[in-house]
C-alpha cells in the first residue's frame, strides 16, 4: 500500500513551467506528481493527458465538496481522465462520499480531506465552530471516509497513526506538509519531516515547495526519496 515515491506538487500556475519542471527530469524516470486547484483550472484536463503521456502518476487535488448528485456526476468526469488518485472534503458527509465513489468507480483511488495541515486547533474551533480537539475531529472524518469505502484520508502525518487504529491497516494516509529538515514550514501549521512521515506510518507524502523552488529540484527530490525510504 505504502508508495515510495514522494507525491511532487505541482504548484505551478501554467503549462510551461510544468514542462520545464518535468524536463529537468530522465525521461524513464516515472514520478507521482499532484495537480492542485491553480494548474487544473488554469490548464485543465489537457495538462492532465500530458502527464499521463510522460508516464507519470497524477493525485488531481480537487477536493470536491457538493451535494451527492453533483460531485458523482463530476466524478463521473474525472473516471476518465485516467488519474490514479483524486479526493473530496469529508465534511461533505457519508452520502456524498458514497456517491462519488459511484461516480469514481473503479478508475482511481479515491480518499478524503479530514482537517487541512493549514488548519490550527484554534482556528478549527473559530471558524468551524468544531469544540472537539483537532485530532477528535480528524479521526471522526476518517472513521466516516471509512464507513463511506474511500480509499483512505488525506491528513497530517502526525495522526496517521491513530486513523490506522480506528480504521485499518490497509487504509490510506497521504500526508502533505512535509518539510525537510531545516526547511520553512511556509502555511502549513502541522508540519513533519519524510523520516518522521515514514516512522508513524504515512502511505504516501506529498512534498511541493522543498522540491520545487530549490536551486536543483531533482537533487532535491532525490534526497527527501531516500529520507522517505531510509536509504
Amino acid at each position: 500500500m505504502r508508495e515510495e515515491r514522494p507525491v511532487i506538487a505541482l504548484d505551478f500556475p501554467n503549462f510551461e513551467q510544468v514542462k520545464d519542471f518535468l524536463a529537468l527530469f530522465p525521461s524513464d524516470e516515472r514520478l507521482y506528481v499532484k495537480v492542485g486547484m491553480e494548474l487544473y483550472y488554469a490548464v485543465g484536463p489537457e495538462m492532465l493527458a500530458y502527464i499521463k503521456r510522460l508516464g507519470h502518476s497524477i493525485f488531481l487535488d480537487l477536493k470536491l465538496h457538493d451535494i451527492p448528485n453533483t460531485v458523482e456526476s463530476a466524478m463521473r468526469v474525472l473516471a476518465d481522465f485516467g488519474v490514479d488518485m483524486t479526493n473530496v472534503h469529508a465534511a461533505g458527509g457519508v452520502e456524498m462520499m458514497k456517491a462519488a465513489k459511484r461516480g469514481l468507480g473503479d478508475s482511481a483511488k479515491l480518499i478524503a480531506v479530514t482537517q487541512l495541515t493549514s488548519t490550527s486547533e484554534e482556528q478549527m474551533r473559530d471558524y468551524q465552530n468544531i469544540q472537539s480537539s483537532l485530532k477528535e475531529s480528524v479521526l471522526h472524518y476518517a472513521q466516516k471516509t471509512y464507513e463511506a469505502g474511500l480509499d483512505g484520508v488525506v491528513c497530517s502525518a502526525q495522526e496517521a497513526a491513530a486513523i490506522k487504529q480506528v480504521t485499518s491497516d490497509d487504509f490510506i494516509c497521504l500526508t502533505p506538509g512535509i518539510r525537510p529538515q531545516g526547511a520553512a514550514a511556509g502555511d502549513q501549521k502541522r508540519v513533519v519531516s519524510p523520516a518522521d512521515a515514514y516512522r508513524i506510518g504515512s502511505d504516501y507524502i506529498v512534498v511541493g515547495r522543498p522540491i520545487t523552488q530549490a536551486t536543483d529540484p531533482v537533487a532535491a527530490y532525490r534526497e527527501i526519496y531516500k529520507e522517505w525510504n531510509q536509504l
